[in-house]
């Protein structure tokens, strides 16, 4: 979130800036009142209004919170859709890279919504049920994806195909994130997750509630995204929060720890204008997909992937002295301009900062020393391998 970093006002906690509010009302989540009930600070996010950190910790600590024990994040204002019909995978194989035909029921795959010139829509997360395809989508991109899945959906159902887009509307989402998640989600629900896999969804009833349950997250830690009736969301959230490593966290402390994590966020390090190819996000086409094609775009985002083109590539960076925030400029050597910072925070788990950065394609290469304008000061500036901080993810 670091549109959100960068437009936040300057608090002695965190020393992150809390973005005004924007102009009419914005919406809830169901678990407004307790975020409330926690000294929340809230601020808007793609129509919603959104904690960004709690009274008892600020960004930072939250942060290291999550790394050490267990955080969780409110993400109802994600965009959760059901795809039915026989004719599901063929329909949405159309829309996005993923090879979705071959995920084993519940296997769940990060994959792009591209368009015509080879651009990425929205990254989204597709996990296969018995049947159906459950779909989570990026908020602040819920209205365009909607109507982009409901209008082909339509040219679909024209031409004689069994498939419907359903929006699911009575389930909120949590993401329960960090190394004690596993042992909490087993405390409340009785169930054994030692043998639940990274990027596998199942149902599990927790108190009695059946919820949809994702191993997988934004934080580069084990962790699980719980979809839950809405009118139980608080209860068991409250459930989560009886185990003592277990607290609340807000968007600020998010963002730094997907940015250590090498994860991109929508709108800041990917967007409509860039290919997979640049985004180094050429692993989330199937290999089947890269040799059918077939999805939006496929011949021009697989002709530049065959012929290692595009001029420019998604990087790493650690900067010297301040922080490099979204549109610094990124020099070679020699001062020459070659690129732009997208993301950039001080990484807390680090002690260093760092940024993520689109640089013309020679530049990348991990090692390069480069430069980095940040308010007229030139400092220094090297390309590193993501994620910056190493994944934790549960490995069976």
């Amino acid at each position: 979130m670091s549109s959100i970093v960068r437009s936040l006002h300057k608090t002695k906690a965190t020393g992150i800036r809390l973005m005004s509010t924007a102009a009419g009302a914005a919406q809830r989540t169901a678990l407004y009142d307790l975020h409330k009930e926690h000294g929340a600070k809230f601020g808007p996010f793609a129509g919603w209004d959104m904690p960004l950190l709690y009274a008892d910790q600020g960004a930072l600590d939250s942060h290291l919170h999550t790394r050490k024990h267990a955080s969780i994040f409110d993400v109802s204002h994600m965009l959760q859709t059901r795809i039915v019909g026989k004719d599901r995978h063929r329909f949405l194989e159309h829309l996005v890279v993923g090879d979705l035909k071959e995920l084993p029921v519940g296997g769940s795959t990060l994959s792009l919504f591209t368009n015509e010139q080879g651009g990425i829509e929205d990254d989204t997360i597709v996990t296969q049920q018995q049947d159906s395809l459950y779909v989570v989508s990026n908020a602040g991109c819920a209205d365009k994806d909607l109507a982009h899945l409901l209008k082909h959906a339509k040219i679909f159902q024209d031409q004689g195909a069994d498939v419907e887009v359903r929006k699911i509307e009575d389930h909120s989402l949590i993401a329960l994130q960090g190394p004690s998640s596993q042992k909490a989600l087993e405390q409340i629900s009785g169930v054994d997750l030692s043998q639940m896999a990274f990027m596998t969804g199942q149902f599990i009833d927790i108190k009695g509630v059946p919820c949809h349950v994702a191993r997988s997250g934004y934080t580069g830690e084990d962790g699980f995204e719980l979809s839950i009736p809405t009118g139980e969301i608080a209860d068991i959230t409250r459930a989560l929060l009886g185990n003592a490593e277990v607290k609340l966290a807000g968007l600020a402390a998010r963002d730094s720890l997907r940015l250590e994590a090498g994860l991109c966020l929508y709108g800041s390090d990917i967007d409509s204008t860039t290919t997979p190819l640049e985004a180094n996000l050429v692993w989330t086409i199937g290999k089947r997909r890269r040799a059918e094609g077939g999805f939006i775009g496929s011949g021009i985002i697989l002709d530049q992937i065959a012929k290692k083109g595009g001029e420019r590539r998604r990087v790493g960076l650690v900067v010297e002295g301040a922080p490099a925030r979204a549109h610094s400029k990124v020099l070679s050597a020699d001062g020459e301009e070659i690129g732009e910072i997208t993301s950039g925070v001080p990484a807390p788990s680090l002690g260093k900062n760092i940024a993520m950065a689109y640089v013309r394609k020679g530049f990348n290469k991990k090692d390069t020393e480069l430069k980095v304008k940040v308010r007229n000061r030139v400092q220094n500036a090297k390309v590193v391998k993501m994620p910056f901080v190493p994944a934790n993810y549960h490995k069976l």
